[in-house]
């Protein structure tokens, strides 16, 4: 067994009361995406981006000229972190805690040594953060642009999920995807 298989194993044993969503896709060398965590729709089909951010990253996929198949995407923490709303009393999505980026960054990196992407793209804060332990940065101030980190290529974008709820930033989006087929 490899070492990802083994940390995979060790991961299912430790966090068993709840369900984990690995990444999936072609590992040989070519595009990484890194999201966030899996939300409702991936956690029940344990798969990455299939929900309504998932389709935001089909129309980001296609405009950058690539197919699904073509990528291996993954999130950093691989349950989704959830609250309960005050306002309706149900079970929402949040952003992970630190506690919990910082306990699937070894898998996460793992996963980066196994497959060795030629170009990572993170999907947000929470994925550009502990992709290059810069804690510090921000997406606002470097999305769009490569970063060369312990030789690792790197190409951070808003997530998909940040259009739905700020309809402003679908051209800057654009734009970022469309430069991105330039950095491959």
């Amino acid at each position: 067994m490899d070492k990802l298989s083994e940390l995979k194993e060790e991961y299912i044993k430790k966090y068993s009361d709840r369900t984990l969503v690995f990444g999936e896709g072609k590992t040989d060398g070519g595009i990484m995406l890194v999201g966030e965590a899996p939300g409702g729709e991936e956690e029940k089909l344990k798969r990455p981006f299939v929900g309504k951010a998932g389709k935001n990253l089909d129309e980001f996929i296609e405009l950058a000229g690539l197919k699904r198949e073509d990528l291996y995407i993954s999130n950093v923490v691989k349950f989704r972190p959830t609250s309960i709303s005050p306002k309706t009393g149900r079970t929402i999505n949040r952003t992970p805690t630190r506690e919990e980026i910082d306990e699937f960054v070894p898998l996460l990196k793992e996963e980066i040594s196994t497959f060795k992407p030629n170009i990572i793209v993170t999907l947000g804060n929470v994925p550009l953060k502990a992709v290059t332990g810069d804690y510090q940065l921000s997406i606002g101030e470097c999305h769009g642009q490569v970063i060369q980190k312990d030789n690792l290529k790197i190409y951070p974008l808003y997530h998909p999920a940040s259009v739905i709820y700020n309809r402003s930033l679908k051209s800057v989006y654009s734009e970022d995807v469309k430069k991105l087929k330039y950095n491959i």
